[in-house]
Formats: C-alpha cells, sequence, structure tokens
C-alpha cells in the first residue's frame, strides 16, 4: 500500500507543484536555521571529557582578598607560585598538575635546523595521565623527573613532523631556548575543546596547538617565561620569572583529580585549612574563600559557552516552529481542497486509518524534500558563520553524519507533526455529504 499511497502523492504534487514547492522551502529554511546554529551551540557547549570530567577539578584560592575579588566574590582563576607549590608537594588528589603558558624557540639539536617559535605549556608529569592524552611514540616524563628538573620534553605530533620527518623522535634531542632537553613522547592529535585546561589564556577556544611540554620544574629552573596571562595586585620587587615565583602574582593553572564525592570533600577541606594555615601565619586577614569546581561546573563558571549561542538557537528553533505552522495551514487547505476524492474513497470502503496513512505519506514526503533541501542550506548557513563569528568558535561548526541524519530526520519528523492535524480533518469528511453535494 505505500507505493500506492506515494503514487497518489506524487499525484497530488504534479498537480499543485507551486503550493509544494513553497511547503519544502518553509520545512527547509526553517530546519537549515535551526542546524546552523545547533552545530555552533553543538560546538561550544560540547563536553571536552566526558567520560572523566566530572572527576576533574580546578582549585580556586584567595590570596588576594575582598578587594581583588571579582563582583559576584569569587576569588582568582589562576594561582600563585607559592600556592601552586603547596598543593602539589601536598599531593591530596589521585593525580594533580600545574601549569603555565610557553612560546619558546625550539630546534633539532643533531639536524641544526633553524629555531621555530612554538606554543606549549610547563605541566607536571600527571598532567597526561589525569587527561588521557594520547601517546604516538613514548609517554610522559616521571614525578622523579619532576623532582630532579630533568631536561625531558614531550612534542607535538605535527612538531614531529617538521623537525624530524615524522620518525620516532624519541630520545633525540631539542634546544629549547638554548638549552638541550631530550624527547620522550609524540603526542598524537589531541585538541580538547572548549580548552578546559587553559580557559584563562584562551577564553576556552582557540586555533593555537600545542607544539610542546615541559616539565614545570624545569621550566621555572631554566628561567622560561610566561606568555600567559598574569595578574599582580603588587608590583614583583624583581623582573622575570623568578620575580614572580617570589610575588602573589597568579599566572599558574592547577587541576586536580578526585574520584568519588569523599576526596571532594576532603579536598575542599584541604583547601580551607590551607587558607586558615595563611590567616593565622598573617600572611591573609579573611577567612577562607576558596572553590572547587568540576570541568563543566568550571567551563559554566568562567561562561566559555557564549551567551548569545543559546539565544540564537532559541530564536532558530522559533522560525522552524513558524514554519511548521504555516506548513501546517497550507497542507489543510490542500487536505480539505480534495474533500470529493477522500469521499469517493470513503465510500468505495477505504477506513479512516487509511486516509491517515495516505496523508500522512504525502507531508512525510514533503518533509524528506525539506530535509534534503535543508541539508543544502545547512552547508550553506555552517559556511557562513566563518563570517559572522570569532575563528576560535566558527571553524569548530561542521557538518558531520550526525548532523546530516538529524536535519533528515527533524524535517521528517516535524514535518509528519506538522500534518496531523491537517489528516485528522480530512479523516472526518463524511462521504454521504460528499457524494450529494456531487
Amino acid at each position: 500500500m505505500f507505493s500506492y499511497y506515494t503514487e497518489l502523492a506524487l499525484l497530488s504534487f504534479r498537480r499543485s507543484p507551486g503550493l509544494t514547492a513553497l511547503m519544502v522551502l518553509a520545512i527547509a529554511f526553517g530546519v537549515a536555521a535551526s542546524m546552523t546554529t545547533f552545530s555552533v551551540y553543538r560546538a561550544v557547549s560540547g563536553d571536552p571529557m566526558p567520560w572523566k570530567s566530572g572527576r576533574i577539578f580546578v582549585p580556586q584560592v584567595d590570596t588576594w582578598g575582598p578587594t581583588e575579588r571579582d563582583k559576584d566574590g569569587e576569588p582568582r582563576s589562576s594561582l600563585d607560585y607559592a600556592t601552586a607549590v603547596a598543593l602539589t608537594r601536598a599531593h591530596r588528589g589521585t593525580a594533580q598538575a600545574p601549569m603555565y603558558k610557553i612560546s619558546p624557540a625550539v630546534q633539532a639539536e643533531a639536524a641544526a635546523s633553524h629555531p621555530v617559535n612554538i606554543d606549549g605549556h610547563a605541566v607536571g608529569s600527571e598532567f597526561f595521565p589525569m587527561l588521557d592524552v594520547p601517546f604516538l611514540y613514548g609517554a610522559g616524563w616521571t614525578l622523579q623527573d619532576d623532582e630532579r628538573r630533568a631536561n625531558v620534553i614531550v612534542i607535538s605530533q605535527r612538531l614531529n613532523g617538521k623537525l624530524f620527518q615524522g620518525r620516532n623522535s624519541v630520545g633525540q634531542s631539542l634546544l629549547v631556548a638554548g638549552r638541550s632537553y631530550r624527547i620522550v613522547g609524540v603526542v598524537g592529535h589531541w585538541d580538547p575543546q572548549p580548552r578546559f585546561f587553559d580557559v584563562v589564556n584562551t577564553g576556552g577556544f582557540t586555533t593555537t596547538r600545542e607544539d610542546a611540554f615541559l616539565p614545570f620544574n624545569t621550566a621555572i629552573a631554566a628561567g622560561i617565561e610566561t606568555t600567559g596571562n598574569t595578574g599582580c595586585s603588587k608590583t614583583p620587587t624583581e623582573s622575570g620569572i623568578a620575580g614572580l615565583t617570589r610575588s602573589n602574582c597568579v599566572w599558574i593553572s592547577y587541576l586536580v583529580q578526585l574520584d568519588d564525592e569523599r576526596s571532594v570533600a576532603a579536598y575542599m577541606a584541604y583547601l580551607d585549612g590551607y587558607a586558615r594555615q595563611l590567616r593565622d601565619s598573617g600572611a591573609v586577614t579573611w577567612e577562607p574563600n576558596n572553590r572547587l569546581r568540576d570541568i563543566p561546573a568550571w567551563l559554566d563558571a568562567r561562561h566559555v559557552v557564549p551567551a548569545d549561542t543559546g539565544a540564537s538557537l532559541l530564536v532558530a528553533l522559533g522560525l522552524l516552529v513558524v514554519c511548521l505552522v504555516n506548513t501546517s495551514g497550507l497542507l489543510l487547505a490542500r487536505f480539505l481542497r480534495r474533500s470529493g476524492e477522500i469521499g469517493v474513497r470513503r465510500a468505495l470502503g477505504a477506513p479512516r486509518h487509511a486516509i491517515y496513512a495516505q496523508f500522512l505519506t504525502e507531508a512525510g514526503m514533503i518533509g524528506l524534500a525539506g530535509g534534503v533541501l535543508g541539508i543544502a542550506l545547512t552547508g550553506v548557513g555552517v559556511a557562513c558563520v566563518h563570517w559572522l563569528l570569532p575563528v576560535d568558535i566558527a571553524q569548530l561548526a561542521r557538518i558531520d553524519p550526525s548532523l546530516l541524519l538529524l536535519t533528515l530526520g527533524l524535517a521528517l519528523g516535524s514535518t509528519l507533526v506538522a500534518g496531523l492535524y491537517p489528516t485528522f480533518r480530512a479523516a472526518l469528511v463524511q462521504p454521504t455529504w460528499q457524494l450529494k453535494s456531487q
């Protein structure tokens, strides 16, 4: 019967091609607007580590006091050097890592290549297992390497290709800011978005790639400067990285892994105890004002997802609803105009469910046509997003198989919903009245 209903629908489309094209366009534009904004919303609101983000936390310790807090009473997002070192030495989490942004010049020592400027981070050794960083060759360094300030380095697949033509470079040496570092690992493709471990510097999104990771203590000892954001309530008495380590400037991001609620409560108690020790020692005069948030809560607190993205999605969905209402009205007019045909079919014995099946098939075919056209318009919309939004965010919006299936499904499902009432009215047509009138 489905093929019969399909033939009836095609005959109906031929009788009124203009009305059919109008309904297809309405569905296509509504779906395309919704899917374009959804592609952006999906990109910026995604969980960078859905399997683990609820166990990775960002601690904030208020070392600046009430006069330097944000309007909502929030302490600084970064830590000063003394606090970061104290948290690392206490080692109260399953894993923890301080980090700061660096941009040194590097060159392959053996090949005597030209120096290239790269971006990366100085991190603790537990950064790699805690964030499940994938390795193409080798692995990260050890806690012992952290403690003895070993000259080791982990590089990206991209830098490995540039300096070593993609060969396994583990064991090779690099010159970083004039010092020799032994390569212990090459990271495979790894570009988490939002960039949750560097929200302070990136705002959550960036096109910059992490090409190198150095041990935190080694980078401090080598005097490698931070190229990230630094906030100071007082001017450091010395210049350079040495001055930062002896000041209360905040410039170090910090992550800690806590595997259960008990660990979270214990770590929060530790942070408050640390703050009370500062107060009791006279270093600060205020009560503890600390924060401890997991990654989703941290991204939400830092407003990583642009507020207007959600509003745009709601507006686009509203446009889709308007298109569906108009389509429903057009379908109603189209179906009721065929009351005579319906009356004849009913008089010949067609049950009401057959009328439902016939007209819902017709509505579904219009929805499918609208979905196919909507996919093409969504492609145009995603391309235009790159002209309207910042590059860091726009490049995350993309068309993939899941978006294509969702576009078709939304077009088909919404059109069937829009066709329910017109089909219901068509099924109510009384055959005797129609036959008498003809």
